[in-house]
């Protein structure tokens, strides 16, 4: 019981950050995406049927990020195949990073038949990681299409300035702190 924003640890900032990662990591892992009443503006307060939605949290930017931030996952997980195709196939999921508990990151590939795979790369934690060593199993350029931690989404702003390149099965990238990105794959 109770809101999403409010089962998050730390501070206020890092309710939101974590909650923007966990909405990121939850659309690009294989399922079905489900989200409660108001919890796609991180409403505060439990629902209640007794009471509308507090919509005017919209007025406060980090309210209005987390709306803009599941508005688009929505838009890429319905434009990108590799999100939703293999949902229910094991081909359409491969583990990047599962083992890495000392920088609490966790990365998979999502992958469709004849479709451009999607990397999705979490860092659990409210420390930024850069200079991070990605497996990535394809050479050349990797766009990163989300970041969690986008200023327009109410974050810091740490990321990839949109894209990294991948060699020798890895990629150096920066991974924002408590956030989530996916890089797809352009060749």
């Amino acid at each position: 019981k109770g809101s999403l924003l409010n089962k998050m640890a730390g501070d206020d900032w890092q309710k939101f950050a974590n909650l923007r990662a966990y909405y990121a990591l939850m659309w690009g892992y294989p399922g079905k995406k489900l989200l409660f009443m108001g919890q796609e503006f991180a409403q505060r307060r439990e629902w209640s049927e007794d009471r509308a939605l507090d919509w005017e949290l919209r007025d406060a930017p980090a309210h209005e990020g987390v709306l803009r931030l599941v508005k688009d996952l929505n838009h890429l997980y319905r434009a990108k195949p590799a999100l939703h195709a293999g949902d229910c196939d094991g081909a359409g999921f491969e583990w990047l990073v599962v083992d890495d508990a000392a920088n609490s990151v966790f990365a998979w590939l999502r992958k469709a038949p004849g479709e451009r795979p999607v990397a999705v790369v979490s860092n659990m934690t409210p420390a930024p990681r850069d200079g991070y060593r990605l497996p990535l199993p394809m050479a050349g350029a990797w766009k990163e299409i989300l970041n969690s931690d986008a200023e327009i989404y109410g974050g810091s702003g740490h990321g990839n300035l949109g894209q990294v390149n991948a060699s020798e099965g890895h990629a150096v990238v920066t991974l924002p702190p408590l956030g989530t990105i996916m890089l797809e794959y352009a060749g």
